[in-house]
């Protein structure tokens, strides 16, 4: 198997942290390094939660950078009510042992694209390394093979503000400045960022019939994922009376691997950067602006399937049984593929 060169930049995060173990498990993906960016922790905690998964999947050998500690104009505001103070739901995992984060997100970003060896981006928080790098060297953005962004939302309410998803929220100035370089840059023409916003991604709840599931199958791996998430579980159901939590990131990973597993549309795409509004993606999908696509905008997503997809990579589920127990405790949503 070939396997596609990533990055993925990332804010841990306990939905990164989830992503993270899909990345790693998938023989498909070359993870190069991973760069962390201040959002849901500040940049060296995130660091540090990105090694610790690192070292419970067996992979201290990838690199971990260091990035971007503050947006690039507003306010730098954590998500730590979501994720706890740790960013991973208030776990206690001790640090990872023998590994510690680099310096110099930005410049292993830039220096790497720069080789035009066809490397592909998976960003999962904020995106403001990005900007940095689209700021300090457009041109090395001719290497960039696919861009992926958990970040957004087309039709859905917002998670932080009535139209906002955090993401973009954290750093609209960068998520704006991201999208127009992929409209405008001669080194991005044709290509375009596949926004994976909250329209699907609200449509991916980790169930507590779900985790029963994963212990049974994986006794350790269930454990783990029940410890960091359930600070996760109890923030959605005060917030969204959501019974479970919705992970949002692992989508990202998984829709970059397998296609099939969402669908959606081709449109020019700008985010707001003031005001009530602030963070709010806009997706011109009936081409007012007259502007060429900079954007494959995710509307509708194949929940089981993905389901399916996770378990048989992170806990080694069979894909035969896993087809039969979810489809017992799902619950079927409007919405998918």
């Amino acid at each position: 198997m070939n396997a596609r060169k990533v990055i993925i930049d990332c804010d841990p995060g306990i939905d990164d942290a989830l992503a993270l173990m899909l990345a790693i498990a998938s023989p498909e993906l070359e993870i190069l390094g991973i760069t962390v960016v201040c959002g849901n922790v500040p940049a060296e905690t995130g660091a540090k939660n990105a090694l610790k998964v690192l070292e419970w999947m067996g992979r201290p050998d990838i690199p971990v950078y260091l990035g971007e500690e503050k947006p690039l104009v507003r306010v730098y505001v954590d998500a730590r009510d979501t994720h706890g103070e740790d960013g991973l739901g208030e776990s206690g995992y001790p640090e990872a042992e023998g590994i510690k984060p680099r310096r110099g997100a930005v410049s292993f970003l830039t220096e790497t694209l720069r080789k035009n060896e066809k490397v592909s981006v998976i960003a999962l928080g904020p995106l403001t390394n990005i900007a940095r790098v689209i700021q300090d060297a457009p041109e090395c953005m001719a290497g960039l093979d696919e861009f992926v962004s958990m970040g957004g939302s087309y039709k859905s309410n917002g998670n932080c503000s009535p139209v906002a998803e955090y993401n973009y929220w954290c750093d609209p100035h960068a998520a704006g400045e991201v999208y127009e370089a992929f409209h405008a840059l001669p080194w991005l023409k044709g290509k375009k960022i596949h926004m994976i916003g909250l329209d699907v991604t609200r449509k991916i709840v980790l169930t507590p019939n779900i985790l029963e599931y994963i212990k049974c199958i994986d006794r350790n791996m269930g454990e783990r994922i029940e410890k960091i998430t359930r600070f996760y579980f109890d923030f959605h159901w005060k917030q969204e009376s959501v019974i479970g939590c919705v992970i949002n990131d692992p989508l990202a990973v998984a829709y970059f691997i397998e296609r099939s597993l969402c669908s959606g549309f081709d449109c020019y795409t700008a985010v707001e950067t003031e005001g009530i509004s602030m963070g709010q993606s806009i997706s011109d999908a009936y081409g007012f602006w007259k502007k060429d696509p900079n954007s494959h905008v995710l509307t509708g997503t194949d929940a089981l399937g993905f389901m399916k997809f996770f378990l048989h990579r992170v806990a080694n589920a069979d894909e035969s049984e896993a087809d039969k127990v979810l489809r017992q405790i799902m619950v079927p949503q409007e919405g998918n593929v």
